[in-house]
């Protein structure tokens, strides 16, 4: 398990809701529509950020990711406006795929749900 300071998680807590307030408002990317911040991981020196993000559909995961790396400078530039921070962190972009993984189980369960039903 990974200690998390006081510190980082308001850092984090922090980043996560300006950069999907940033994406849902300025970024015009039409490859980050429908991107989800699922969450953040903030180094404790604060210098990276890993962005955790979701799209509604899976198939479009990769150029959701590009279009993120592509506009991660334009994002640093909003957090600098907008946070009051000594470093803005470098910004790495990670698909979360926990959500895949919990349509899969859901998928799954009504499967069983449905084979455990007699036909009436």
């Amino acid at each position: 398990m990974k200690l998390v300071t006081k510190r980082q998680a308001r850092v984090g807590d922090l980043l996560k809701q300006t950069i999907a307030e940033v994406l849902q408002r300025k970024v015009k990317d039409p490859r980050v529509e429908g991107v989800t911040v699922t969450g953040v991981d903030v180094s404790v020196d604060l210098r990276t950020c890993h962005v955790f993000f979701c799209v509604f559909d899976a198939e479009k995961k990769e150029q959701a990711k590009d279009g993120l790396q592509s506009t991660a400078g334009f994002i640093r530039h909003e957090l600098m406006k907008e946070l009051r921070l000594k470093h803005v962190p470098e910004l790495l972009f990670n698909y979360d795929d926990s959500f895949d993984y919990g349509t899969k189980i859901d998928v799954l369960l009504e499967k069983l749900d449905k084979d455990e039903k007699p036909d009436n």
